[in-house]
């Protein structure tokens, strides 16, 4: 299960070592893409497989799901990790994201987010505030 949250650093190159807990569970060629919020996404291809299904296989192609099929399909790659299990970040998924040179890589059961860590820790500071409300919510229903 793709759980937990990781800190990594990013190279000049923008080479990354996806943390071995995840990596293992990504398989061999996971897929990076762009995601809401402006962070990038790690997931498997079993995953890949389903999202691109849903999305190109929706009959009511609407503006909407048109839109998220450039952003998301569009902004994919392919990555081949390394012996060490890095992998490169292409510059244009780099600079969509704004990576720095400290990342965190959460893991969401599913998929795996990745983000410069200063924006993490303050969205991270955030939730703590408003998430007992969110939690709440969810069991009143």
């Amino acid at each position: 299960m793709l759980i937990g949250n990781y800190s990594a650093v990013l190279s000049d190159s923008r080479r990354v070592a996806v943390p071995k807990k995840l990596f293992s569970e990504l398989g061999e060629r996971p897929v990076l893409a762009m995601w809401y919020e402006d962070c990038l996404i790690l997931v498997p291809n079993s995953f890949w497989s389903n999202l691109s299904k849903e999305l190109v296989g929706n009959r009511n192609k609407d503006f909407g799901v048109r839109d998220i099929e450039r952003f998301i399909l569009g902004s994919a790659f392919e990555t081949e990790p390394d012996d060490q299990g890095r992998i490169i970040i292409p510059e244009a998924l780099s600079h969509y994201a704004n990576l720095q040179k400290d990342l965190v890589f959460l893991g969401l059961v599913d998929r795996v987010e990745i983000w410069p860590k200063d924006v993490w820790d303050e969205k991270s500071k955030n939730l703590q505030k408003v998430t007992r409300e969110y939690i709440d919510n969810l069991l009143k229903k």
